[in-house]
């Protein structure tokens, strides 16, 4: 199977679904999180303290080169939660990286987070024939970090002085990956975990 560049798409599970971002997404998501230093500490751009601050961010994600994002809409309420998203594909290299993600701490360590990644993980290996899916994330996010080798990832190593963060200081980005032989393990945990609640 040839790897297939990722291309704007609806993933449905039961306790989320994920849908391509759009401007409409805007006032759900800065009600879910806006203000939220927490939600958005590690990120690299400010705390949107207004629904345009959320506005710019939603602008910025759907501006950026080979950035397919999704907003995480949580089942029941239909309201939209956070964002995710799918990065640099290379399908001649069959890699592509998740991240960008940001959720309303609501939502954080509960099988909505869960089944986000599996729906992706599952898109990534099972549909665009990816053979690597790697995550990036800053290397004093502990959650973060924790959060991606929990999925089943392997800790790859990190990238010193990577990224300015908006107060001016310098971040190291830790490297993550997973492998398509790896993913039947990682998908049978994640189900398991999904099944267990």
């Amino acid at each position: 199977m040839t790897a297939k560049t990722p291309a704007p798409v609806t993933l449905t599970g039961s306790h989320v679904h994920l849908e391509p971002l759009g401007r409409a997404h805007v006032p759900d998501l800065f009600r879910a999180a806006g203000q939220d230093e927490e939600v958005f500490r590690w990120l690299t751009f400010p705390t949107p303290r207004t629904e345009q601050d959320m506005a710019g961010i939603v602008e910025g994600y759907l501006a950026t080169p080979g950035c397919e994002a999704f907003v995480v809409i949580q089942a029941g309420t239909g309201q939209a939660v956070g964002i995710t998203c799918f990065y640099d594909a290379s399908p001649a290299n069959e890699w592509v990286e998740i991240g960008g993600t940001w959720y309303a701490r609501s939502v954080w360590r509960t099988a909505l987070n869960t089944e986000a990644k599996l729906l992706l993980l599952t898109h990534a290996f099972e549909e665009l024939g990816m053979g690597r899916v790697m995550w990036k994330t800053d290397h004093l996010n502990e959650r973060s970090r924790n959060a991606i080798l929990r999925l089943g990832a392997r800790h790859e190593g990190t990238f010193r002085r990577a990224k300015q963060r908006p107060d001016g200081s310098w971040r190291d980005s830790v490297y993550f990956s997973m492998l398509a032989d790896e993913w039947p393990a990682a998908k049978r945990r994640l189900t398991e975990r999904l099944a267990a609640g």
